[in-house]
């Protein structure tokens, strides 16, 4: 198999971890790099890097499995994959793009210091942002917030607040073509304030609102914490 690669990676247990260093050192560009795999963890993997990531029906995991981790593509195998990239010269078709929004939640973490908790992720163009994630069927959207952040920092949090809801409608920021409907909150941290970060993000920081302002942030984060602050303003004033 050597003639058909230009460099292998063995024992790797979790591709998450090395997804990354492989893209950069090998100058990768992430918007146009495709992930091809059959399990759930190779799409997991693609989402962590930033990347495309194609899912073939010739694993253990199933379509509706498959499904669940949001792949940019699903094809039966290899051959197809190929014949699909070839008819669309070499690009996804938009066929593979969803076709409804995505509900999610989002955060601003406040801790006992009052500082805010900025975490820094690939999946949005290596900015700084807020933890969160995807709404799952039957959960309510505080119930939502409170295991993405428990699952993507470790952190517990309490006296949630809804701030403001917004459109991220194809976002250049992030790595690939989504419709969100973002529901932003402010909530504060019970117990210990020591953060895990899961596979996700790649760096965080506790800072004050006016330094989280001087962070390259993504726009969705930017228009959250611009919120809050005129809110502050205004009830301060009052």
């Amino acid at each position: 198999m050597e003639g058909y690669f230009e460099e292998t990676f063995l024992g790797i247990w979790d591709k998450r971890k090395k997804i990354n260093e492989i893209l950069d050192d090998h100058n990768l560009t992430r918007e146009e790099t495709l992930y091809v795999g059959d399990m759930q963890h190779d799409v997991d993997t693609a989402h962590h890097g930033g990347v495309y990531s194609a899912a073939l029906l010739t694993g253990y995991n199933t379509l509706e499995q498959l499904g669940e981790s949001d792949p940019s593509i699903i094809t039966t195998n290899l051959a197809v994959l190929q014949k699909v990239l070839l008819e669309n010269d070499m690009t996804l078709p938009n066929s593979t793009k969803p076709h409804r929004p995505i509900p999610t939640v989002g955060a601003l973490i406040y801790n006992p210091l009052g500082q805010v908790l900025m975490i820094r992720t690939e999946k949005w163009s290596g900015k700084w942002g807020i933890p969160g994630g995807k709404i799952e069927y039957g959960e309510s959207s505080t119930s939502a917030l409170q295991r993405e952040i428990a699952e993507e920092t470790g952190l517990n949090v309490s006296e949630i607040e809804f701030v403001l809801s917004q459109d991220s409608i194809e976002s250049e920021e992030f790595h690939r073509p989504e419709h969100f409907v973002l529901l932003n909150y402010t909530c504060r941290t019970v117990g210990e304030t020591d953060v895990t970060l899961n596979e996700e993000a790649q760096e965080y920081r506790w800072v004050t609102e006016e330094e989280a302002l001087q962070l390259d942030l993504n726009l969705p984060t930017q228009v959250l914490l611009e919120a809050v602050l005129s809110l502050e303003h205004t009830t301060s004033d009052a």
